[in-house]
């Protein structure tokens, strides 16, 4: 099996220490840091933004993995990218229609940086089949965007194999929700190759381990 790909999700770090939070996740083993931007109205909860990202661009040389969970994406993804995002991930849901899909993974691409796109819960993956081609990731929600303490969303993870059986081998299918070292198995048995956990990671005592937890094959006792 390749790697997978872990993205701690700053949402559940120490935010009075985060230069040092995401630098102590890389040394923990952490390829990608994941970033959940958040505008009130896609969402009902308000995070961070533009800002925040260009602080962690200079603090860290971890892949940025900006996931937007914002109407109108297309308006600020310049930005984004300007700031330091590697990866800009919009929601299908916030375009009108599969070809406003299309144009956002456009411009994303035009912006230089790559493009992934995400769905929630009720949304068919079938919906995205036609952008499989054109993205470099899709994220996959196993639980509602914008609430926390949710549990992992089991029907939601039969996406994945639905989603790798139309997609371009090197397409990365990215988990998000609820990831801990019992369903980052269910996920990666599935076929995702990359998983954001964030409480998970941030509320263990030692990072190293909850990063080398979440990989398959891994034995309490290493």
């Amino acid at each position: 099996m390749k790697e997978i790909i872990i993205s701690p999700s700053i949402l559940s770090a120490d935010f009075a220490i985060l230069g040092k939070e995401v630098n102590t996740v890389s040394e923990a083993g952490a390829k990608w840091v994941h970033i959940d931007v958040m505008d009130g109205h896609f969402v009902p909860n308000i995070t961070i933004g533009i800002p925040v990202v260009k602080s962690l661009r200079k603090a860290t040389d971890l892949i940025l993995d900006t996931h937007l969970m914002i109407e109108n994406p297309e308006k600020y993804i310049n930005a984004f990218v300007k700031a330091g995002s590697d990866i800009i991930t919009f929601h299908y849901e916030a375009c009108k229609n599969i070809s406003h899909a299309a144009e956002v993974i456009s411009l994303i691409k035009n912006s230089g940086a790559k493009a992934g796109i995400s769905i929630k819960p009720a949304t068919k993956p079938e919906e995205i089949f036609p952008v499989l081609d054109k993205v470099d990731l899709v994220l996959i929600m196993t639980v509602e965007p914008g609430f926390g303490g949710q549990e992992f969303m089991h029907d939601c993870a039969m996406k994945i194999p639905q989603i790798k059986s139309h997609a371009p081998e090197n397409l990365i299918i990215q988990v998000d929700g609820g990831i801990n070292s019992i369903t980052s198995r269910i996920c990666t048995s599935l076929g995702a190759n990359s998983l954001v956990a964030g409480s998970y990671i941030f509320s263990h005592n030692d990072y190293k381990k909850a990063v080398a937890s979440l990989m398959p094959g891994y034995t309490a006792n290493e």
